[in-house]
């Protein structure tokens, strides 16, 4: 699948992700700005779904059609019983690093 772009999906998008444990898995975005708080510290201005995913899948991309989306950050549950998954948004990120999202 080739990304054209980075327009940011609404809540109630479809959304799909890769993992490096699970591979692709797909879902909903639920909510967005969310703060989580992780064993290493809080992370502010993450997208929660419900596309689920497993220790081993952070860093993958989420994608909604042939837009880019974000960046696995982590989660709860698993893909045996559902679970949520949280991305930090593409936007920021290529904001804070000063980089380009160069397309097909």
């Amino acid at each position: 699948m080739a990304v054209t772009g980075s327009e940011e999906a609404q809540v109630g998008a479809s959304i799909c992700r890769s993992g490096a444990t699970t591979g692709w898995r797909c879902g909903t975005v639920e909510a967005k700005n969310q703060t989580v708080t992780y064993p290493q510290g809080v992370v502010y201005g993450l997208t929660r779904t419900d596309a689920c995913a497993e220790p081993g899948d952070s860093g993958g991309s989420f994608v909604s059609g042939d837009q880019a989306q974000g960046v696995t950050s982590g989660g709860s549950g698993d893909c045996s019983s559902d679970g949520v998954t949280f991305f930090q948004p593409v936007a920021p990120i290529l904001e804070e690093w000063d980089l380009e999202l160069f397309t097909d």
